[in-house]
């Protein structure tokens, strides 16, 4: 009994000294926020690294860490709250004009860079000295490292100078982070000391069905709310009951999708997208605003947690004692990774934006992705963040402790790589984007106004069969010559008319 006290006691300490330090990020954060070569992140970090260096000449060199991670603890309360937040704060509008180069560079892109990842871990890392990796692993390591973290690029991105730009960064981040989650969990079931044609197709089919499924139980779950909330009114009794409502349902849809073991991440995410998209417009004034302040708060304490643990496990005495690599080897590992993060980003942002913009010929300038774009987007997605770390504590750890020196060599190769990847690419983002996109000139977009005609049905009953038929032609003429555009007012116009009238919202040229 006595010992059961004193372990509680110790993680009471612990948990109040951890969010004690979280206040101090908070209150540094602010000071420091008109630096826009520092952001959260990073000054998360940097506090990591100082209070783990405190607490490890405390502990003479035993520890370096309040609480020990556990990666159910960041998928199950951490994660849910971030990507959530990230599909409701979406800016639908831009988000669904640019929605296929977005799935373009978070889709195809993922699966691209993690093949070139994946294939260069495992060519070079047995030269380097480190063998006994399986195919699953290489495999995992490639998600591992092609799930990017864009928070740093988002913050000195103005979305009113370039929205093409900030739209199509923020969305590949939020469906990158989620197609790296799936992926992941679809190759933990390969079973198979070499990579051939069926195990590379059972990959994709379990990917498609993880990606289908998941994304149709979380547009379920915020259709349910959204209907819930315009059927019942909740507004009239208590504006806490419609908040709560869209929490407990958006965490109940993370929960079922991991129970049937879907991927929960794209479910909430969906389920953020849908109830932003006609819930938010069934609740009152004050839950509207309520909703957005909450959901942004919960992420950002979530975030800053994850960054906060990185910078204190980066001198975990252990791990880096535990690792089979000498020093040269070890720095080789590092570079051999870094490099391919690299080159795989490369390889799929500069020809995909070429497929996009061919797909979008038919628009304005402003529609186009132009090589400036393509650096900034190529470098956005070179930092990686919580959603690394995470996957590989659940890969190469055991409720936070790793005892094999493969694993703890893989754990401290991705702390290397996120802390080098967020801090120097991160004082370097405002300096590139400054020399890219100077401000007052002519690289700054312009604002877009679509020009089509949302009142026009594709075909009435009310005309000929001969004037449907010509518009009929049109629209595959229109198809054909400006396919994602005639796709983008389809979908509107389908909104307008079948969608809003059921689930909620204003009409969609009433929005922003």
């Amino acid at each position: 009994m006595d010992v059961d006290i004193d372990t509680t006691h110790s993680q009471v300490v612990s948990i109040t000294l951890f969010v004690a330090v979280l206040c101090l990020c908070l209150v540094i954060g602010h000071l420091l926020n008109e630096n826009r070569w520092v952001n959260e992140s990073i000054t998360a970090i940097i506090i990591g690294c100082v209070v783990g260096t405190i607490i490890l000449c405390v502990s003479k060199w035993k520890s370096s860490r309040f609480l020990r991670f556990d990666e159910q603890l960041f998928f199950i309360y951490l994660l849910p709250p971030i990507i959530f937040n990230a599909g409701f704060q979406v800016k639908k509008k831009h988000f669904f004009q640019n929605f296929f180069p977005i799935m373009l560079f978070g889709v195809t892109g993922v699966f691209i860079s993690t093949s070139i990842v994946a294939a260069g871990c495992r060519l070079l890392f047995p030269k380097i000295g480190l063998k006994g990796l399986t195919v699953s692993e290489y495999l995992s390591l490639g998600t591992i490292f092609s799930s990017t973290d864009t928070v740093c690029t988002l913050q000195v991105l103005h979305q009113d100078e370039t929205p093409l730009l900030y739209s199509l960064v923020f969305g590949e981040g939020v469906v990158n982070d989620a197609t790296s989650v799936v992926l992941f969990n679809a190759v933990q079931k390969i079973n198979a000391n070499t990579l051939g044609g069926k195990a590379a197709l059972d990959i994709f089919l379990d990917f498609l069905y993880l990606f289908s499924t998941s994304t149709i139980l979380g547009v379920t779950a915020g259709l349910l709310t959204s209907y819930i909330l315009r059927g019942l009114g909740f507004g009239r009794h208590s504006s806490v009951r419609e908040i709560a409502l869209m929490i407990l349902i958006a965490y109940l849809s993370y929960m079922l999708a991991e129970l049937f073991e879907l991927s929960g991440i794209l479910t909430v995410f969906f389920a953020g997208v849908l109830m932003s998209h006609y819930a938010w417009h069934n609740v009152t004034e004050s839950s509207r605003i309520t909703t957005r302040h909450t959901f942004a708060a919960m992420s950002f304490i979530a975030e800053t947690f994850i960054f906060l643990y990185v910078g204190m496990d980066a001198l975990d005495y252990e791990q880096w004692r535990m690792s089979m690599l000498s020093f040269w080897a070890s720095l080789g590992l590092y570079s051999t990774v870094m490099v391919s993060i690299l080159v795989g980003r490369a390889a799929f942002v500069f020809p995909l934006a070429i497929i996009a913009n061919y797909m979008h010929r038919g628009g304005d300038a402003s529609s186009k992705i132009t090589a400036k774009h393509q650096v900034v987007i190529w470098w956005a997605g070179l930092m990686r963040g919580a959603v690394s770390v995470a996957l590989a504590f659940k890969q190469f750890t055991l409720s936070g402790v790793t005892m094999d020196p493969i694993d703890a060599t893989m754990i401290t190769t991705t702390i290397v790589v996120v802390l080098f990847s967020t801090i120097v690419f991160g004082f370097l983002t405002k300096p590139l984007i400054s020399y890219l996109l100077p401000p007052n000139t002519s690289n700054i977009d312009r604002a877009r106004s679509l020009k089509e005609d949302m009142t026009l049905p594709l075909l009435s009953f009310e005309e000929s069969a001969s004037e449907n038929l010509s518009r009929a032609k049109e629209n595959i003429s229109m198809l054909i010559e400006r396919p994602v555009h005639t796709i983008h007012s389809y979908w509107r116009r389908f909104d307008d008319t079948y969608m809003r009238p059921i689930f909620g919202g204003p009409h969609s040229t009433a929005l922003p």
